[in-house]
């Protein structure tokens, strides 16, 4: 069973920077897909950033694009996001979540449309409030 636990949640002024990270466990041998979600009060959650384990292509939300970096640790399975120039709209419960590709068709629907890739596995979530 694939687990995940993230940590870096906290409090930042506007314009100040957090670093999510997030470590997970319970692999096969295969790739796998590692997103970042959030989840304000009142909203849907959404994706914000994701990466495969097969390479370095990197995805980001229109909200978050030049501000937020997504990377992973390949020998830790860990995958990070820096956060700068943070915004109150930032505010929200930061989860990550992988899924495994056990299939051809599951590894090219990713890179066919990484956003609509669904997971499966997924952390408990970690605060990250922006004050104004």
């Amino acid at each position: 069973e694939v687990q995940l636990v993230e940590f870096g949640g906290g409090s930042v002024q506007a314009g100040g920077s957090l670093t999510l990270s997030c470590t997970a466990s319970g692999f096969t041998s295969g790739d796998y897909a590692l997103g970042w979600f959030r989840q304000a009060p009142g909203k849907e959650r959404e994706m914000v950033s994701c990466v495969s384990s097969a390479d370095s292509t990197r995805y980001y939300s229109d909200s978050v694009k030049g501000r937020f970096i997504i990377s992973r640790d390949n020998a830790e399975t860990t995958v990070y996001l820096q956060m700068n120039s943070l915004k109150p709209e930032d505010t929200a419960v930061y989860y990550c979540a992988a899924r495994e590709f056990r299939s051809y068709y599951m590894s090219n629907f990713f890179l066919r449309d990484p956003f609509s890739y669904e997971y499966i596995a997924w952390g408990q979530g970690t605060q990250v409030t922006v004050s104004s």
